[in-house]
């Protein structure tokens, strides 16, 4: 089984021609709302890549958001949030024309997520764990110290991260601009994508996978360093891909696969997630991501 502590959210997304300029007032092109939030994210993908649901601990909040947030999560098999007196997360994100996104996110019901909560004896019954950065990281840090099988850590946002997390992860999966900010306050200095993961692998961690975007992954660890070639699709939203990336990841890592084909396999559902708008509804099933390997 695999489990994922993290946040669940309200992303309100505005479509728009560019990303605002400080002063700037513009109308937005489009506005969606989507169930989304990093945790969430994952396990969503968990349930519907891997089709065994998903132990997904989470704090939902007492407004009507949750209910669409919870009738999603039942849909999918996925079990373990908790219900709290205080606002559901939000996530208000622009997305340019391009198809990248920028992220503001107000936690709500996610800051309640205190280690008091956590189910530790269901917890320790997976295989894998999926954790972010969207809660308190007293509760992410100590989810890594207990979790006795494979931690995914991916440092998202990139900040107020203690470094002690570092020895308990097995896979380290920040994207370019999370890597290099990591490398800046861990090390003082970014040379290299390359050196940096090498870094992380001296402070314990077991291998790192950067998430490239257009350019692919890399992934590092004690054999070497191995580049991805990215998949070419025309992306309309960003939104979660690297939350799909890591759950889908998961999956295959949790079926005996070697890492490897785990990374082409998160690569091509990430993929194409950022041809789908929103963060959830953009994910695909597994015979969507198999059928798109096949036809490559």
């Amino acid at each position: 089984m695999i489990s994922v502590v993290g946040s669940s959210n309200i992303d309100i997304v505005l479509k728009v021609d560019h990303f605002t300029k400080p002063g700037e007032t513009q109308k937005a092109l489009e506005m969606n709302v989507f169930p989304g939030g990093k945790g969430a994210n994952q396990a969503v993908t968990v349930a519907k890549i891997g089709r065994k649901g998903c132990h997904f601990v989470t704090c939902v909040g007492n407004d009507g958001y949750s209910d669409l947030i919870i009738k999603n999560f039942e849909k999918l098999g996925i079990t373990g949030y908790i219900r709290v007196d205080t606002p559901t997360g939000r996530a208000f994100i622009e997305v340019d024309k391009t198809g990248q996104n920028r992220i503001i996110i107000f936690p709500g019901a996610n800051a309640e997520l205190k280690r008091e909560l956590i189910d530790w004896k269901t917890l320790s019954e997976s295989d894998i764990l999926l954790l972010q950065n969207e809660i308190p990281f007293e509760t992410t840090l100590e989810c890594a110290k207990k979790f006795g099988g494979i931690v995914i850590f991916d440092p998202a946002p990139a900040q107020g991260i203690n470094g002690e997390i570092f020895q308990y992860v097995d896979y380290l999966t920040p994207n370019e601009k999370e890597i290099e900010a990591l490398s800046k306050e861990f090390f003082g200095e970014f040379l290299s994508i390359e050196k940096a993961a090498e870094n992380f692998l001296k402070l314990g961690v077991r291998n790192v996978i950067v998430k490239l975007g257009d350019k692919g992954a890399l992934l590092v660890n004690k054999n070497g360093e191995k580049h991805f070639p990215a998949f070419k699709v025309k992306a309309v939203d960003t939104t979660a891909a690297g939350d799909v990336f890591n759950g889908a990841f998961a999956v295959v890592l949790s079926e005996g696969k070697p890492p490897e084909e785990a990374v082409i396999f998160g690569m091509a559902a990430a993929a194409i997630s950022v041809t789908k708008v929103g963060a959830q509804s953009s994910i695909p099933a597994r015979e969507e991501v198999e059928a798109f390997l096949k036809n490559l």
